[in-house]
């Protein structure tokens, strides 16, 4: 079974991570690693009106089901196994990831367990796919991104195409979740690709 690390935080649009999470979860071969930071939380009530108890966390109250194959991680669980580079994983994926998620994984600081997992995928080069969210970007946003993309850290802004003529939002999303799952190579047959 692969194991796949997802983490959401504070940037604007946390409808992406609810919907790879819920991609995620009709694949029986996929475990996935969640943890969430107490600004993402805060982001998912303000803009979709959804309630995480971090402290007692239930997938249903994220993506409408529970699954066993997601094992929630609360983001001050240093003890967690993802924390470690001993715990083999496909990979980790931040989305979406603040601008102050980046800064402090362009960094190496760890100052909870999303920026360890991801330190962790960097340490032991293992995929790690960062979905920044932000408009304007600032000189700094841009450094600190290019800092991460030298270190094979794959930079994917939540930027939708429009060639595979979108209908509506979820079409403008299974465009992204298509985009970062090709990146560990999981085929969702979520959007029609070009000339295919």
């Amino acid at each position: 079974m692969k194991r796949l690390i997802v983490g959401i935080t504070g940037a604007s649009a946390g409808i992406y991570g609810v919907r790879l999470l819920e991609v995620l979860t009709e694949h029986e071969d996929i475990e996935v690693h969640l943890t969430i930071s107490a600004s993402g939380a805060r982001a998912l009530s303000e803009e979709l009106q959804i309630q995480v108890d971090l402290n007692n966390f239930e997938l249903e109250s994220l993506i409408g089901v529970s699954s066993p194959r997601v094992i929630y991680h609360h983001e001050s669980d240093i003890a967690a196994p993802i924390a470690s580079g001993s715990f083999r994983t496909e990979g980790m994926i931040v989305v979406p990831c603040s601008m102050g998620s980046i800064a402090a994984i362009a960094n190496g600081i760890s100052r909870n367990l999303i920026q360890r997992a991801a330190d962790v995928c960097i340490k032991e080069k293992r995929p790690l796919v960062m979905v920044p969210r932000e408009t304007p970007l600032s000189p700094i946003h841009l450094e600190n991104m290019l800092k991460l993309s030298r270190l094979g850290v794959c930079i994917l802004p939540a930027m939708p195409g429009f060639y595979h003529f979108p209908k509506n939002v979820d079409d403008l999303l299974n465009f992204i979740i298509t985009k970062i799952l090709d990146q560990f190579n999981i085929d969702t047959k979520l959007i029609q690709r070009w000339k295919e």
